[in-house]
């Protein structure tokens, strides 16, 4: 139980420094006549993403209170899990240092500002995202919260499709490509 929590406080800590960070740059955005375009499902994300946290640190924990110890052998899912975390969020804090002021949670168009194409952005369109999924499976594989991982991971997959939808969309209109 104590993994979990410690995994849940880091899982958690690690979201409230990206809020805050998001939050500063969002006013910088506001600032320099940045505008949110209508047709976002940014609210939903916001509850979603961190309940999916809370959903799978609950489900670990109440586990290994009523768990019997777990079987030697077979895969090491903590382990993966551990790995998997950093290097999603390896490739997030990558994405972030590339946008810069421009990376928050919602989607924002500043004025006369061309597109990222440089970093991660190279790459894949949408680098940031990629890391997010693997943040939920990292969690649940840390937490050992199959159930709850799953429903996270495809509750928020569905609205992250959504998401990139309607960014891509604004994107291809900001670079005059539609």
């Amino acid at each position: 139980m104590n993994t979990v929590a410690f995994v849940a406080s880091v899982v958690i800590g690690c979201l409230l420094a990206e809020t805050r960070a998001s939050r500063a740059n969002e006013r910088r955005l506001r600032e320099r006549g940045a505008i949110a375009p209508p047709g976002d499902v940014y609210k939903v994300m916001a509850v979603l993403y961190p309940a999916a946290f809370v959903g799978m640190a609950a489900e670990g924990m109440w586990r290994a209170g009523h768990d019997a110890a777990s079987p030697t052998g077979g895969p090491n899912w903590f382990v993966s899990g551990v790995l998997l975390f950093v290097a999603s969020k390896a490739l997030k804090y990558w994405a972030i240092g590339t946008l810069g002021e421009r990376w928050t949670f919602r989607v924002f168009i500043v004025p006369d500002l061309p597109l990222v194409t440089t970093g991660p952005y190279r790459y894949v369109a949408h680098p940031n995202y990629v890391a997010v999924m693997g943040e939920l499976v990292s969690t649940a594989m840390m937490c050992g919260a199959p159930v709850a991982g799953a429903a996270g991971v495809i509750l928020f997959g569905a609205v992250l499709w959504m998401r990139v939808r309607f960014e891509s969309g604004v994107l291809r209109r900001v670079a005059g490509r539609e």
